[in-house]
């Protein structure tokens, strides 16, 4: 079994700055790659950031130069720091890792319940 669980969702102010965080725990041998995904209302789920083990990092047009993703191995956390917030960085936060448990072959992606932020004044 394996857990993600987001935290650190708020309400911020437009030009403002939020830390989200992702914990992973239980049977996990490898993370391949963490990342989040962003669901707004009425829209398509949208990948806002990804790294792999190897510190490979790729990010959403819309996001790039604002939001900055990182990843500390030894404790399996994810963070992503949001600068600058728009008004239409609003939507619920998801994190996932693409992860092979301890004795298995093959990785299989895993999913948090997601966080909400909001940017508004």
């Amino acid at each position: 079994q394996v857990q993600l669980v987001e935290s650190g969702g708020d309400l911020v102010h437009p030009g403002g700055s939020l830390r989200l965080s992702c914990r992973y725990s239980g049977n996990i041998w490898r993370i391949w790659r963490a990342g989040w995904y962003r669901q707004a209302p009425g829209k398509q789920r949208e990948k806002v950031a990804d790294i792999s083990d190897s510190g490979v990092i790729t990010y959403a047009p819309s996001v790039q130069g604002r939001f900055i993703i990182s990843r500390d191995s030894t404790q399996n956390i994810t963070h992503l720091q949001i600068n600058r917030a728009y008004p239409e960085d609003t939507a619920l936060y998801l994190c996932y890792g693409d992860i092979a448990e301890i004795g298995s072959s093959w990785a299989e992606d895993y999913w948090g319940q997601g966080t909400q932020v909001t940017v508004s004044s």
